[in-house]
């Protein structure tokens, strides 16, 4: 238990940012599994509906330090590899007949 109030202070603005960094990470990788199951799924229209956004997020989370930088980019990088690869089958265009 912390005996000054500068300690006791710093306890408290611990356990707040850990609280909203917890909850920040929990919506990043909601987001990051969303669209790994679209690109699995193969809906072309929905991946490039949601991947900005889910990159956007990866981006605010390694500029607050939530993530490492390098985590960021390895996990944008696999992301849109994933979703490029998506978009060259030819299963993902759409038929016109």
């Amino acid at each position: 238990m912390p005996n000054k109030k500068a300690q006791i202070k710093h306890a408290r603005q611990s356990k707040k940012r850990n609280l909203e960094n917890r909850k920040i990470k929990a919506a990043l990788y909601t987001n990051i599994r969303k669209v790994r199951k679209i690109i699995e799924g193969g809906s072309l229209g929905e991946v490039k509906a949601n991947l900005p956004a889910t990159l956007k997020t990866i981006n605010k989370s390694a500029q607050k330090g939530i993530i490492h930088k390098r985590k960021a980019a390895r996990l944008q990088s696999r992301m849109v590899k994933n979703a490029n690869k998506l978009a060259k089958t030819p299963d993902s265009t759409p038929k016109t007949t």
